[in-house]
């Protein structure tokens, strides 16, 4: 199997784990673990298991040039982009939190215009603001009365989460092409824990665990260990064969997982809002990423593209 079949297959598997972890991570937050308590929990627990890894795969040493970089991409990968996600996940649906993060793709096409100077075509700024159409109306008129306290404000947060992941997908690249994962993702996830410990700890502090019941152990070990370890790892692995937008398409597949998951346990509900949102961004988003046939052939063969 090609290099690139399995940095697809990667990128399926993260698109999969993600999508059922708005569930999963719902169960444990706000009732046992407020967000930023649990925020604390999963880069703490995912720091040492990088750390723990780093030990038995051959690492490269960082150029001290580099560390500016992998700060920002500690803030906008790891603090700021998970603090804004868990927070805006509290309030909002688990199907509305996933559908708002499809608009990744289309966040990344305009940085990667502005940032590193990409042309984009009028069917690429038509889509845009179609997805941006489907967003705002989620936001704003997406209300759930399923497990949604606030959420309007959630869906803000999960939507400026989606921005700061964006970012982190054009930061990261460079690091990846000149890296093994390894490397720096330690230092990442070291850089982003430092940076949530002043948000997370008090809230983790407040944590009553004789009260919290094995299934919620288990979960937010998934988190921990799937959700966070393993999806980064993944995704960078992918990102070595396929560009940033690439990538960053996968997250389509999220809301389906998500639903599915979400719906399948009773843990939400489907409505012409949310339906319509998701038409919206769904058209915006094929406008972004279709090409030519020959294009997609190619693709499908595996040679080209990717790149939460």
């Amino acid at each position: 199997m090609s290099k690139r079949a399995y940095a697809l297959m990667a990128a399926w598997t993260v698109a999969l784990i993600y999508g059922v972890t708005f569930t999963i991570a719902k169960d444990v937050m706000p009732k046992y673990i407020d967000a930023f308590g649990f925020i604390f929990l999963r880069v703490g627990g995912s720091t040492l298991l990088f750390w723990l890894a780093a030990l038995f795969v051959k690492t490269e040493k960082i150029d001290k040039k580099d560390f500016p970089r992998i700060l920002a991409a500690a803030f906008f990968g790891v603090a700021f982009n998970m603090l804004t996600f868990f927070k805006g996940l509290s309030y909002t649906s688990p199907i509305m939190g996933a559908v708002l993060m499809v608009t990744t793709p289309m966040i990344v096409l305009i940085l990667s215009a502005i940032i590193m100077k990409e042309r984009m075509q009028n069917k690429k700024i038509l889509g845009i603001l179609l997805g941006l159409a489907g967003t705002i109306t989620l936001i704003l008129y997406g209300k759930s009365m399923v497990n949604a306290p606030n959420a309007s404000l959630g869906n803000l947060l999960v939507f400026v989460n989606a921005v700061s992941y964006g970012f982190y997908l054009i930061i990261v690249k460079k690091l990846m092409d000149k890296y093994n994962a390894f490397s720096f993702v330690k230092w990442i996830y070291l850089f982003g824990f430092l940076m949530v410990i002043p948000f997370g700890w008090s809230e983790f502090q407040a944590v009553d665990w004789s009260a919290v019941p094995m299934d919620i152990f288990w979960k937010t070990g998934f988190v921990v260990v799937f959700s966070t370890f393993f999806t980064y790892l993944l995704n960078l692995l992918s990102m070595r064969e396929l560009r940033p937008t690439t990538v960053a398409v996968f997250i389509y597949l999220q809301p389906v997982f998500a639903s599915i998951f979400a719906i399948g346990l009773g843990k939400d509900d489907l409505g012409w809002v949310k339906i319509g949102s998701a038409v919206l961004i769904f058209a915006g988003v094929y406008l972004v990423i279709h090409k030519k046939p020959e294009v997609i052939e190619e693709s499908l063969s595996g040679t080209d593209p990717s790149q939460h």
